[in-house]
């Protein structure tokens, strides 16, 4: 059992102090904490083996390779995916879907096709839509959310046409923190030969996932939210599918042969890795990835059930608050809580809850047609992680109950 103050001790920055306080880290929907063996990994390719992957002969350029790859398998393990060769290092969940969102359209999209997103996406996961619509002339449609946040699924087969190629939607919204109906959803699209890109963002951190189970054709997450270093990230995909479409972009290690008269592409999954790679970054996928599974097959999910609970009935019996994402059941919401006060603007709660030692995100947290959705500028959002406490809850709700009544009086 991996209880939550031996946990703690393993994320250095959650012994800080901010403005003389202890810090209340709950942000981590943005951006979770690294513990020691993702910063010790880090460490150890930087200093022993930091060389270029899969190019040189030599000692230390093998040692490299073998971290990285070692991480491919991992993944794929963490996945279920059917095979290493479906597992895709970038950069984040934003590169990933970019470059599904440009090969995929290359290869499936043509002038008057359809693309589907929710109207709870993240900016990522709609802006890069809206270019590969632009780019080929084809539609956007927008599946909508009801006032309680819940995707209007009832909807999705009047959306379907021959037309719609592909469907794209959060396994978990990072405003609403409701976990959407997402192999509901794939059954609905595959049936109407419509494909299915899920945004994985929040899903990695907060569930089991199996993208066979899924039965997703694509699953993207970044490893800077699920305790690994930034700028590493991973696309899942159907290898039928990245067979059939065209490198993201060119350069070294996604070659075949090069010749004046032509090139040719190397097999999956380099194809879509051109270019030096993260060479000690990628490798913290796999002490984070164990990290997450010790702490959800140890006491602190448990724990951390009751510390939603707790947060969950104090928020939606506050008459001066109005909680965004409310569930049917809590069973279908993960500790992210997106929420305003009446006449306290998200910024200046924000601001005021920061000099009490707590870190909360306010503002569009990239979803603004979801903000004009419920008719707001923007929220506060807290977000919690297995390494979150009760008393650390306890304090949030004392020191937002300071800063209204300093707001508003």
């Amino acid at each position: 059992m991996m209880q939550v103050e031996k946990i703690r001790q393993e994320f250095p920055e959650l012994g800080e102090r901010v403005y003389g306080k202890p810090l209340v880290y709950l942000d981590n929907a943005a951006t979770s904490q690294r513990p020691l063996s993702v910063i010790r990994k880090w460490t150890e390719i930087s200093e022993k083996y930091n060389a270029n992957l899969h190019r040189a002969v030599h000692h230390i350029a093998d040692l490299a390779t073998a971290e990285y790859e070692s991480t491919r398998d991992a993944v794929r393990d963490y996945l279920n995916a059917a095979s290493r060769d479906e597992i895709i290092f970038t950069s984040g969940a934003t590169a990933a879907i970019n470059l599904v969102a440009f090969s995929f359209g290359e290869a499936f999209v043509r002038a008057g096709d359809e693309i589907l997103v929710t109207e709870a996406e993240h900016h990522s996961d709609i802006v890069p839509w809206q270019m590969l619509c632009a780019r080929k002339d084809a539609t956007l449609k927008v599946l909508p959310v009801d006032d309680s946040g819940h995707l209007r699924t009832d909807l999705l087969p009047g959306l379907l046409t021959p037309r719609t190629k592909i469907l794209c939607v959060a396994h978990i919204s990072n405003v609403l923190g409701l976990i959407n109906p997402v192999k509901e959803i794939v059954n609905i699209c595959h049936s109407n030969n419509c494909v299915v890109l899920v945004d994985g963002a929040q899903g990695i951190v907060h569930q089991r996932v199996d993208v066979q189970n899924l039965g997703c054709d694509f699953y993207v997450f970044s490893g800077h939210k699920v305790y690994a270093a930034p700028g590493t990230g991973v696309l899942y995909g159907r290898r039928e599918l990245l067979e059939q479409m065209p490198p993201y972009m060119g350069g070294g290690e996604m070659i075949g042969t090069v010749r004046w008269s032509g090139t040719t592409y190397a097999p999956l999954p380099q194809k879509f890795e051109a270019g030096t790679q993260n060479i000690a970054g990628t490798p913290t996928l796999r002490p984070a990835l164990e990290m997450a599974s010790q702490m959800r097959e140890g006491g602190a999910e448990a724990e951390l059930e009751q510390v939603k609970l707790f947060i969950l009935n104090k928020l939606q019996s506050d008459p001066r608050i109005r909680l965004y994402g409310e569930p049917a059941d809590p069973a279908e919401k993960i500790p992210l809580f997106s929420f305003s006060v009446e006449h306290s603007h998200h910024e200046d709660l924000a601001l005021v809850l920061d000099k009490m030692g707590v870190a909360v995100r306010s503002g569009q947290m990239c979803a603004e047609p979801l903000m004009d959705r419920f008719g707001v500028t923007g929220m506060v959002r807290m977000s919690l992680a297995p390494y979150n406490t009760q008393a650390e809850a306890e304090y949030f709700f004392e020191s937002l109950d300071r800063a209204v009544k300093m707001l508003v009086g």
